[in-house]
């Protein structure tokens, strides 16, 4: 079948952010391929970014968005979406791609997913909601956040990141916050991470994958600060693995889902990363789910995610 051949939905346009993942988007040729599809094309740049793009487009009646770049990009582009009421096709051409991996997408070969356009599989999806501000991937609150208000953080990530979490691992530093869980309200945890559905961690193969997108529930997970002497990472690792044996080891990790959570506080603003984009929130922050509140179209190949392994669930 070639181009021609292919039936796509009339008014469709594909933002495209051509910083995103080293130049994914050049790399694996996103451009001609959708303009081939006969999708109409958005670039970001200096002057327009990927919400005010999609937003210009949903005036001129577009009637299907669709979205190339990483998590921040996918992210801009799936609340316009959102709010409009509008289908999304989602490319991965970012460096992580954590919201098109957990959708089963190829990360392999991004153009893939442009087959959506013209034969694509409808699916709702929940949406986090903070502070009138979505996020399809989590809210993080703690060393993440901070580094990401580093000057340089973008040019030298490992190293930013390295000056700033010892901290953390030793007890020093936490977040300037509370939090209810279902072990109690912990006060300055050492890492909050509010997600959109709750991340696998109890088991070191599929760590930090969502095995679904619907749940209608957003997840916690909770790093406490240790007591003295404090526990390096290794052993904050081995302690999960205890967990998720069963055996009864007490664990500085508390993970639960909930409709709502809420970090408290004293604190004028919290730092945090909102799908890896640095913002600093009033408190209370509270988060929320918006069970469905995405349409999206997919293609009708994926190489998919593992089933989840059967492991007790708790809820708050």
């Amino acid at each position: 079948m070639t181009a021609a051949d292919r039936r796509v939905p009339p008014n469709a346009l594909v933002v495209l952010n051509p910083r995103s993942g080293g130049g994914k988007t050049a790399r694996f040729h996103l451009r001609e391929l959708a303009e081939s599809l006969g999708a109409r094309i958005g670039v970001t740049d200096a002057e327009h970014d990927a919400a005010s793009l999609a937003r210009v487009a949903v005036a001129e009646g577009t009637e299907v968005l669709a979205v190339a770049g990483g998590d921040g990009t996918v992210s801009a582009v799936a609340a316009v979406a959102a709010d409009a009421g509008l289908p999304l096709v989602v490319v991965p051409a970012g460096t992580r791609n954590h919201f098109a991996r957990d959708l089963g997408l190829d990360l392999r070969n991004p153009a893939s997913a442009l087959d959506a356009l013209r034969d694509g599989d409808p699916e709702r999806v929940d949406l986090g909601l903070i502070g009138g501000r979505v996020f399809i991937n989590n809210v993080s609150f703690g060393a993440y956040a901070d580094a990401l208000f580093e000057p340089g953080y973008r040019e030298a990530k490992l190293r930013t990141f390295a000056s700033i979490a010892p901290d953390y691992v030793s007890g020093q530093q936490g977040v300037e916050a509370r939090v209810d869980t279902p072990e109690g309200t912990i006060e300055f945890p050492q890492v909050l991470l509010v997600s959109n559905n709750p991340y696998h961690i109890a088991t070191p193969q599929y760590l930090g994958r969502r095995f679904a997108l619907n749940t209608g529930s957003l997840g916690g997970i909770v790093l406490k600060r240790p007591p003295d002497p404090p526990p390096d990472l290794l052993q904050h690792l081995r302690t999960k693995l205890r967990q998720a044996a069963g055996t009864g080891h007490p664990t500085p990790v508390i993970s639960w889902s909930a409709p709502t959570i809420t970090a408290y506080g004293t604190a004028s603003g919290l730092p945090a990363a909102i799908d890896g984009e640095p913002v600093i929130l009033p408190l209370p922050a509270r988060c929320e789910i918006r069970p469905g509140a995405l349409r999206l179209v997919l293609p009708a190949h994926r190489p998919g995610i593992p089933r989840e392994p059967k492991l007790p669930q708790r809820r708050f």
